[in-house]
């Protein structure tokens, strides 16, 4: 994944982040190893955000994001903890953004008007275990 942010900054594309995607970030960082997370201190947490916040710009919060959150999941038929995908793209439809860096490709591809970009293809490398063409 590295690779890929590092291949579109240096092609000149905007890459963003949400402050969901820290938010999330931080609960996985800092909840014990034992229940899933990296385990590592809130300091740690805060040292990584502030690099994370200084690679990417933020995709940042506004009043329409919920009303277009709303409509995504009544729409698409949005349950359970996908309601936070939902959310990513509720915010990426109010800041005009289209295409989403991401390793999981199959829980956004029905969202339309997002394009879902597996790490590999900006590499132009085949997803583990295929071949190129």
């Amino acid at each position: 994944m590295q690779n890929a942010l590092d291949t579109l900054k240096q092609r000149g594309d905007a890459v963003y982040v949400t402050p969901q995607n820290l938010i999330e970030f931080w609960n996985a960082a800092t909840r014990p190893v034992q229940n899933n997370g990296f385990g590592i201190t809130p300091l740690q947490a805060e040292q990584e955000v502030m690099r994370i916040e200084s690679y990417f710009r933020t995709a940042e919060e506004t009043p329409f994001i919920y009303p277009a959150w709303r409509q995504i999941v009544s729409s698409v038929g949005v349950s359970g903890a996908q309601v936070h995908d939902a959310r990513l793209v509720a915010v990426m439809q109010v800041h005009g953004l289209t295409h989403l860096l991401t390793l999981n490709t199959r829980d956004f591809a029905r969202y339309p008007g997002i394009t879902v970009v597996p790490p590999q293809d900006v590499l132009g490398t085949p997803p583990a275990g295929q071949t190129p063409p």
